[in-house]
């Protein structure tokens, strides 16, 4: 199953790191679109698949995490095609609304079927090897897509998203392979006895006495489960600070060339493919995660005061700056991902992996809708802005610890509870 999951996110992967590398410019140079427009556009995507990720997930309990998978899928291959068909702001607002939905639907199953396929120090791995991949494969993508962006064409641009769409169906029969047992157990009640009446002083048969209602498994009445969901939200604007604020903050308050901006981004991607595995490894102890996600916030805090100590000094000393403060965001990231991973999985109820993976997913995708404004809004004010975001990072890695500390002596004790019994 593992094997079926990395093949077809590589090859699926690919298909988007192509379509990232031409998408902002096709819009612009080609459609025609404003910047104004494009923010529209991608903040509706967005809405709609924070939406979607909590009704799939909850529909991949019920019906076929396999299916939602399979469909999510075809349903973004097709989408991105017609992208290249796409002539004014409002085909490519309704494309965009479709994309948003299918990939946060296929992403929400993809987890149920970890979860499920998976078990203990297996999920995380399993995780950590698919984000793994997705780097290598999406920066494989953006080279090929690179092709379009020099010879600069319209149709230069649309065969590569035409090509971007294909590349991510070809990811679909690849994933059919995997086995039905992926899927949740179908639950039938159980028909009434015919001889199931009970005789009264009356003569007479009145039915049994009702079986209790039990309360399926839900997220949403898991107080727990929602807090780590929000905390790990909250500390996921990292990944808007490294996509929006540290170029923005590069281009506008440092003397270093832009042209850093380009290599955090490569040294980023390096250091995510060699150590997130390893760094991954015994975060399903639910102890261990929240040490991580503790670590995580330290080197944020960090990374965040270097990022504002690049702005008053010379190029030579910004640059050196920015190279050690992405170190330490990057470190920051892959050890943040794997505590959140491990929590996810530990804390979710077994009986009902899909809806808990896509509402852990729908606040990963709050938190990256939210980012852009959030990180634009507190660089604005300077270097009291850095402050105020490792401020965030800070709490939010902290207040993850804590639930995480406190939930693993809860599970001690009731594994001291079982063993006495």
């Amino acid at each position: 199953m593992l094997r079926i999951l990395v093949t077809s996110t590589a090859v699926g992967r690919i298909g988007r790191g192509v379509f990232l590398a031409v998408t902002v410019l096709y819009f612009t140079r080609i459609v025609g679109l404003s910047a104004g427009e494009i923010a529209v556009v991608l903040t509706v995507s967005a809405g709609l698949g924070v939406a979607a990720s909590a009704i799939t997930g909850h529909l991949a309990d019920r019906i076929s995490a396999r299916r939602i998978l399979l469909a999510g899928m075809t349903l973004d291959g097709v989408a991105l095609v017609a992208y290249a068909f796409a002539a004014d702001f409002w085909a490519v607002l309704a494309i965009g609304a479709v994309v948003g939905v299918a990939e946060s639907a296929a992403n929400a199953a993809r987890m149920a079927i970890i979860a499920r396929a998976f078990d203990g120090p297996r999920r995380v791995s399993a995780r950590a090897i698919l984000r793994t991949v997705t780097n290598i494969a999406i920066a494989a993508g953006a080279a090929a897509g690179g092709l379009a962006l020099l010879a600069d064409t319209g149709l230069a641009y649309r065969a590569a998203i035409v090509a971007a769409g294909l590349v991510v169906l070809a990811g679909v029969p690849i994933m059919r392979g995997l086995p039905p047992r992926v899927d949740a157990p179908r639950v039938v009640p159980a028909a009434p006895a015919a001889d199931s009446a009970v005789p009264t002083a009356a003569g007479t048969a009145t039915a049994p006495p009702a079986t209790p209602v039990v309360r399926r498994a839900s997220p949403w009445r898991d107080a727990r489960y929602l807090a780590v969901t929000a905390l790990s939200a909250v500390f996921g604007m990292q990944f808007g600070l490294a996509e929006v604020g540290v170029p923005l903050w590069i281009a506008h308050d440092t003397a270093a060339p832009t042209a850093i901006v380009a290599a955090l981004l490569i040294l980023n991607t390096v250091i995510v493919v060699i150590f997130q595995v390893p760094l991954s490894r015994g975060t399903h102890d639910v102890r261990r995660a929240g040490t991580v996600t503790a670590w995580a916030g330290v080197l944020m805090v960090l990374a965040c005061a270097l990022y504002a100590g690049a702005a008053p000094v010379v190029a030579w000393l910004a640059v050196a700056l920015l190279i050690a403060a992405a170190l330490a965001h990057a470190f920051a990231e892959v050890m943040s991902q794997a505590g959140g991973w491990g929590l996810s999985f530990e804390l979710a109820d077994p009986r009902a992996p899909g809806a808990y993976q896509g509402v852990f997913s729908m606040g990963f995708n709050l938190g990256a809708m939210a980012a852009p404004i959030v990180v634009t809004a507190a660089l604005g004010l300077g270097l009291a802005g850095w402050a105020l975001l490792a401020v965030v990072f800070a709490a939010s890695a902290l207040g993850t610890t804590l639930i995480a500390w406190r939930s693993a002596k809860g599970l001690d004790a009731a594994d001291r509870r079982v063993s006495a019994a």
